[in-house]
Parts: C-alpha cells; sequence; structure tokens
C-alpha cells in the first residue's frame, strides 16, 4: 500500500519502521524541521527523519508536498502540528494515537493517565478530523499502566501501537474503500500539555500521587531557594521515598548522599 507518513520523536520511529518493515510502499515522510544544537549553527534531525533517511525515503518539512504524493493513505504519529483541510481533503488520514479515546484527547494522553491514577490505557488508529481527535476509531488496543514511567509507556504503546497499525492495514480498504470507522463512545476527556508547575511535587498530596509526578520524569522540588530534582522514587509506609535525586547545579546523585550532605533543616519536603 503507497502511505504517506507524519511523525517527528522517537515515540513515531518504531510505526514507520513497522510500516517499511511490512512492504508498505512509503512514498512521502513528513516531520518537523532540523532543532538547532546549542548555541551554534549546527541542527539536528528529527528522530524520524533520521530513520526515514537510514531506510532511504524521501522525508521533507513541508505538509503540503502530500498533494504531490498520490498514496492512498496518510498515517499520522505525534507529528506535532494540525493537518489543515486541504490536507485531509487530498487523502484519507488516520493518527496512531495513545489512549483509549475519547479519554485524553489531546497532546499529552500518556503523562494524563499517568497522573490521573488510569489503571489502563492504550493505542487507537482513529480518522484523522479537523476536530481535536474527533475522528471514529478503526482499531485499539489496551495496556496496563501499572507502576511504568512516562518513558517505559511510550515504548511500550510504540510497539503496541506498530502492531495494531500493521494488522488493521491488511483490512483497511475493501473493494479499493476504506472501510467506515466507529464513532468514539464514552466520556471525553482532555489531555492539556503538562507545565513545569505540574511536575512540581506537592507535599499535601499522597505519596501515590507523588510518585506519579516523579513517574513523569523531570520532578522537583524547591529546596531552599534551588530547584531539587527527583528522578526515581520509591513508597514507603504512605511516604515518597527517593532514590536516586539531583541538586540544581549538580549532577545526580544517590538521595541518601544529598541526605548526609544536607542539614536536616534545609532539606524541605524531605526533612
Amino acid at each position: 500500500m503507497k502511505l504517506v507518513y507524519f511523525g517527528t520523536p522517537a515515540i513515531a520511529v518504531p510505526p514507520l519502521r513497522a510500516l517499511v518493515a511490512a512492504g508498505h510502499d512509503v512514498d512521502l515522510v513528513i516531520t518537523g524541521a532540523d532543532v538547532r544544537r546549542g548555541r551554534g549553527t549546527s541542527t539536528s534531525p528529527s528522530p524520524v527523519k533520521e530513520a526515514a533517511t537510514g531506510h532511504g525515503l524521501k522525508v521533507s518539512h513541508d505538509p503540503d508536498d502530500v498533494l504531490k504524493s498520490d498514496a492512498v493513505l496518510g498515517v499520522v504519529v505525534a507529528y506535532g502540528r494540525i493537518l489543515q483541510p486541504h490536507l485531509l481533503a487530498h487523502v484519507p488520514m488516520v493518527n496512531l494515537h495513545f489512549s483509549l479515546l475519547p479519554r485524553w484527547r489531546g497532546a499529552a494522553p500518556v503523562e494524563r493517565a499517568i497522573l490521573a491514577g488510569d489503571e489502563t490505557t492504550g493505542v487507537c488508529v482513529m480518522a484523522v478530523e479537523e476536530g481535536l481527535d474527533t475522528g471514529g476509531v478503526y482499531a485499539r488496543a489496551e495496556t496496563p499502566v501499572a507502576q511504568k514511567t512516562l518513558f517505559e509507556l511510550w515504548d511500550e504503546l510504540s510497539a503496541v501501537g506498530s502492531e495494531l497499525l500493521v494488522e488493521w492495514l491488511e483490512q483497511a480498504f475493501v473493494d479499493g474503500r476504506l472501510v467506515d470507522p466507529d464513532p468514539q463512545v464514552g466520556e471525553v476527556t482532555y489531555a492539556a500539555k503538562l507545565t513545569s508547575e505540574e511536575r512540581r511535587l506537592d507535599p499535601s498530596a499522597t505519596a501515590d500521587e507523588q510518585l506519579a509526578v516523579v513517574r513523569l520524569g523531570n520532578a522537583w522540588t524547591m529546596v531552599g531557594d534551588k530547584r531539587l530534582k527527583v528522578l526515581t522514587a520509591g513508597v514507603n509506609d504512605g511516604r515518597l521515598v527517593p532514590v536516586d535525586v539531583q541538586p540544581e547545579g549538580k549532577r545526580p546523585m544517590s538521595f541518601d548522599a544529598w541526605r548526609h550532605g544536607t542539614p536536616s533543616a534545609q532539606r524541605g519536603m524531605f526533612a
């Protein structure tokens, strides 16, 4: 099947590779612009661009280049930009969305599932419409959240989604026509992008709620006038117990090493 692929970050690389491995003709890959590195003029390609180039695929940063393709379907995975109506009119598109729609429409579905304490999350192959993740669902797969970190869930959902996408494509068209999706059913919730403040540990929250923030990565608290990042942690006797931390301006270290070098009165919420 001739496809165009829209994707940018690392989570979108396994689905692209799965499509190529399954024998699909990826006619064009649209991805985000190269990112400037440091203070110099050098730039780095997106993970998807790097993977696509490695497979010898044509790559573009201009979504309008899809208008030059005669692909029969567009596949969107964490592209990072809203696709304009004239593109959707040119070729039908599906999105590999990392939630169980209609729960957690939007930019940060996996993060919100962790923060909300969801027991289960998953991935959907959904129709791309002009609305925010409002399209019907073609296929879905579930996975437990458990105590996984954000990065562990991303990796798992990317792998599960890759398999789901390839399986669905085998039956996506009947007599040359794209099959109809099922409408989304259930309560709609939205997954806004997280702010830095939402990664701040709240001393009044429960230990499990605090641990959920740590599992997102970049969790922090103030110790005096400096930030202390909590990199890994556990829960013991109803309290958050940091394992690895990173004081502002310093290298990561064990919590025990930080605690032994910091007077009790200066340990903030970990006094």
